[in-house]
């Protein structure tokens, strides 16, 4: 059994990753009102790699005999005017995640649960490379994204971005 401090941890973690499905499909839906197709599924793929993580803490609380207590999610409460506000709003949202996974890591640190912390390093890593990805996407839109042309072919980049499942291996 995990401490119960780490384990109401990473059983809130299980609601935040099913909330940034939530948020993300939210982005989704605004792109696809927009007509910028890939952004709709850059961000839906982001929907379902969030909701593959809330199953990743899931299955690990089940495997570790912990109850899984499931909170309603709460409503994406964010109004986006402008592509870029999207786009902002996403990098602020990993960071926050980042945050998260950061305090159940040094919770589980604090009580010499090696198991968790390595069932988070995954995660620790899995942030860097979103948090990247959400800076490189502001990037290219500040570079690219008031020229129609080079809306167009940032678009046609996004949209061919393809769906791939984590391949961590829970115990």
């Amino acid at each position: 059994m995990l401490n119960k401090k780490v384990a109401d941890l990473l059983n809130d973690q299980i609601n935040k990753e099913l909330y940034s499905a939530y948020l993300y499909l939210d982005m989704s839906n605004y792109f696809e009102r927009r007509g910028l197709n890939g952004f709709a599924n850059w961000y839906m793929i982001q929907a379902q790699e969030e909701r593959d993580h809330a199953m990743l803490f899931y299955r690990y609380m089940q495997n570790n005999d912990c109850p899984v207590t499931l909170d309603a999610i709460a409503k994406p409460d964010k109004v986006f005017k402008k592509d870029m506000d999207v786009l902002k709003a996403g990098l602020e949202h990993e960071e926050y995640v980042t945050a998260s996974i950061h305090t159940i890591y040094d919770a589980a640190n604090k009580v010499k649960d090696f198991r968790t912390m390595q069932f988070l390093d995954w995660f620790v890593k899995e942030q860097g490379e979103e948090e990247t990805n959400a800076r490189d996407m502001i990037s290219k839109m500040e570079l690219f994204g008031s020229d129609p042309r080079s809306l167009y072919m940032l678009n046609q980049e996004l949209a061919a971005r393809a769906y791939s499942a984590p391949s961590l291996v829970l115990d």
